[in-house]
C-alpha cells in the first residue's frame, strides 16, 4: 500500500509543503502516486536533510531539494521544482552537465571542491563557488535514472581568501623596502592588477594643492586614456570623487558609459565603481582618492565594501610612509650638505688663520732667538706671550684643517713600521715639562714591544698629543700615566689620569663633533669641542679604535686599541 502523498513531504519544512501543494501531474516524473519506491525514499532523504541537497530523477532532470539548497539557488525558488535543471541553472550547465553525465553514465560518485559556477539568482551574473559531490540515483531495478547532488556554497570563503591575499601582497611588497611616492604607488598599482577578479580596475590620485594627480593606473590602457592624469574640480564633479577628496565613500555609477573594461571571470562589463579617500592625520583633508572598479560579478555588499576600506587604508599608510621616508631623505640631504658647507668654511677659514698666524710665527721666533739684539726681559715676555698664544692657535686651526678633511673623506693613512714604543714615549717626554710645572707626575711605560708597527707618524702624534692634553687641562693633583703594550691579539696605548673625571651621562657623547662638557672644571677653556672626535676619527684611520672610562672625582683613562697586524697600506 503506497504511504498518503502528504506523509512523503511532511518533513521536509517549507520545501516541503511546496512540494506537497505541486501538482505534479504537469511534471515529467508524474503524480506521486506512481513514484517508484526508490525515488520517494530518495526524496525523504533529500527533506529530511539540514545539508542543501539536490535531486535530479529522470531524463529531463527534475529537480526535487530542501529547504537548505532552496537558499542557495535565491529568487530561482520555487519556480525551480520539478523543472528542468537545464533550464533552472543554464548559465552554469557547461560546468555541471560533465559532472553529472558522468555520473549518470559510470555510477561513480564524484567530489569537486570549491566549484565556480556562474548563476543568476539575484538579478546579475553571479560569481559563485560550491564544494559539490554527485552521487548516481537508481531506480528500483537499480539502474541509474538520476543523480543525488549534496553541495555546500564557499563563496565567502574563496572571495575572503582571495581578497585576503592582495591586502597581504600590499603590506609586505617590495621586500619590505620603503621607495619614493612614485615608486611605491607604482608598487602598490602592481599588487592591485594581480587581482582582477576583485579589483577591475584602479588609479591612485594624490593631492597637489587643490588638484588631484593620478600617480598610479591599473585596469588596461583604455583605462589611463579614460582617467584625466590630473582631476580639476570639474573633473571631480564628472566621475564623482568631490565627496571622496573631501573625505567620504562615493559609489560612482554609470562606468559603462565611459569606458570599456571587460572583468569578472566571464568578461563582462563593469558598471559602477568606488570613489574612496585615502585617510590622512586630518580626516577632512585625505591624502587623496583611490578610485577602483566594482566587479560585475560580485554584489557590493558589506563585505565588499569592507574590503575595498582595507584596501584604502593599506594604501594611504604605505603612501604616508613613502612620503614620511621622502621628507626624511630631503632633511638627510640638507643636513649632508650644510655639513659640506659647514666643512667648506671651516676649512677655508682655517687656511685663511694659518698664513697670517705662519707669517706672525716667523718674526717672534725670530725676536726670541735674536742673540745679537736680544729683547730686554719685559719685552722678552710679552713676545713668549704672544708666541705661545700664536702657537696654540696654529695648532686648533691645524686640528681643524685635519677633522675638515676627514669629515670630508680626505684622511689618509701613510703608515710605515716604525719602533711604536719609542715614538709614543718621545711624543710623552714632550709634555714632562708642562706636567711637572703644573705639580703633577708623568709616568711613562712604554717598554720595547716584539715588533715594528705600521702606522703613519703623523697621525700617530696626533693621537697621542690630543690625549695627553686632555689628561692636562683636566687633571690637577697625583699622575698622568703612558702605557703601550702589545701582545699576539692587539696593540694597546693607554692614557690615564686622576683628574676631575667625567659624569657617566657624558661618556656617550665624548667623540661627538663640538661637543664639551659644560660646567667641567679645566686649567684653560680654549678648545673647539673636536679633540676626542678627531682622536677617534684617526684612531679607525690607522685600523683601531678608542674607548674612555671615567669616573667623578677618581680619573680617566683612554685606550687605544687595534688588531696585531691590521696597519693600513699607503693609500
Amino acid at each position: 500500500m503506497t504511504p498518503p502523498t502528504g506523509d512523503l513531504f511532511a518533513d521536509g519544512g517549507e520545501t516541503g509543503r511546496l512540494m506537497a501543494r505541486l501538482d505534479w501531474a504537469k511534471t515529467p516524473l508524474g503524480p506521486v502516486d506512481g513514484w517508484p519506491q526508490s525515488l520517494r525514499a530518495a526524496v525523504r532523504l533529500v527533506l529530511s536533510s539540514r545539508y542543501p541537497m539536490l535531486l535530479l530523477w529522470g531524463d529531463r532532470f527534475s529537480q526535487l531539494y530542501n529547504d537548505a539548497y532552496s537558499a542557495l539557488i535565491g529568487d530561482k525558488h520555487p519556480a525551480a521544482l520539478g523543472d528542468d535543471v537545464r533550464v533552472t541553472l543554464a548559465e552554469g550547465w557547461d560546468v555541471l552537465a560533465p559532472l553529472i553525465h558522468e555520473a549518470m553514465a559510470t555510477g561513480v560518485a564524484s567530489w569537486v571542491p570549491a566549484l565556480q559556477l556562474l548563476l543568476d539568482r539575484a538579478g546579475y551574473r553571479e560569481e559563485a563557488y560550491f564544494s559539490v559531490s554527485h552521487a548516481p540515483a537508481r531506480d528500483d531495478e537499480g539502474h541509474t535514472v538520476g543523480v543525488l547532488t549534496v553541495c555546500s556554497e564557499v563563496t565567502e570563503q574563496v572571495v575572503g581568501e582571495r581578497r585576503l591575499r592582495l591586502l597581504r601582497d600590499l603590506s609586505v611588497g617590495g621586500d619590505g623596502r620603503t621607495v619614493d611616492v612614485e615608486g611605491t604607488c607604482a608598487r602598490l598599482a602592481g599588487a592591485v592588477d594581480e587581482h582582477p577578479l576583485d579589483v577591475p580596475f584602479a588609479a591612485i590620485y594624490l593631492r597637489e594643492g587643490a588638484l588631484l594627480r593620478r600617480v598610479a593606473c591599473v585596469g588596461g590602457e583604455e583605462v589611463a586614456a579614460a582617467l584625466p592624469a590630473v582631476l580639476t574640480a570639474a573633473e571631480e564633479r564628472r566621475w564623482g570623487l568631490t565627496a571622496a577628496a573631501g573625505g567620504t565613500t562615493t559609489e560612482v555609477s554609470g562606468v559603462a558609459e565611459r569606458l570599456t573594461v571587460p572583468a569578472g571571470p566571464w568578461g563582462d562589463p563593469v558598471d559602477a565603481a568606488l570613489a574612496l579617500p585615502l585617510p590622512s592625520a586630518e580626516a577632512d583633508q585625505p591624502l587623496g582618492v583611490l578610485l577602483v572598479g566594482v566587479s560585475p560579478n560580485r554584489g557590493l555588499d558589506d563585505a565588499y565594501r569592507s574590503f575595498f576600506a582595507l584596501l584604502a587604508q593599506q594604501v594611504a599608510v604605505a603612501v604616508r610612509n613613502a612620503q614620511a621616508y621622502e621628507e626624511e631623505r630631503r632633511r638627510a640631504e640638507a643636513l649632508a650638505e650644510l655639513d659640506r658647507v659647514k666643512t667648506a668654511f671651516f676649512t677655508n677659514v682655517s687656511h685663511e688663520f694659518r698664513t697670517p698666524l705662519t707669517l706672525m710665527l716667523g718674526p717672534l721666533a725670530d725676536a726670541l732667538n735674536d742673540h745679537e739684539h736680544p729683547l730686554p726681559a719685559a719685552q722678552r715676555e710679552r713676545v713668549d706671550t704672544a708666541w705661545r698664544n700664536a702657537t696654540r692657535l696654529l695648532t686648533l686651526v691645524n686640528s681643524l684643517l685635519t677633522f675638515s678633511s676627514l669629515a670630508a673623506g680626505g684622511g689618509r693613512s701613510e703608515a710605515r713600521e716604525v719602533d711604536l714604543a719609542g715614538l709614543t714615549a718621545e711624543l710623552a717626554s714632550v709634555f714632562r715639562a708642562a706636567v711637572e710645572r703644573a705639580g703633577l707626575r708623568l709616568e711613562v711605560d712604554c717598554p720595547p714591544l716584539p715588533r715594528p708597527v705600521a702606522v703613519d707618524p703623523v697621525n700617530w702624534e696626533r693621537i697621542v698629543t690630543n690625549l695627553l692634553s686632555n689628561a692636562l687641562k683636566y687633571t690637577f693633583v697625583g699622575r698622568i700615566r703612558v702605557g703601550l703594550t702589545a701582545d699576539d691579539q692587539e696593540v694597546r696605548l693607554t692614557v690615564a689620569d686622576t683628574g676631575i673625571g667625567i659624569a657617566e651621562e657624558e661618556l656617550p657623547r665624548l667623540f661627538e663633533r663640538f661637543h664639551r662638557v659644560h660646567g667641567a672644571r679645566s686649567r684653560s677653556h680654549e678648545g673647539t669641542g673636536i679633540g676626542l672626535a678627531l682622536v677617534r676619527e684617526l684612531a679607525r684611520l690607522e685600523g683601531g679604535d678608542v674607548r674612555v672610562e671615567s669616573r667623578v672625582g677618581t680619573g680617566t683613562t683612554s685606550r687605544w686599541t687595534r688588531p696585531t697586524g691590521s696597519g693600513r697600506s699607503p693609500t
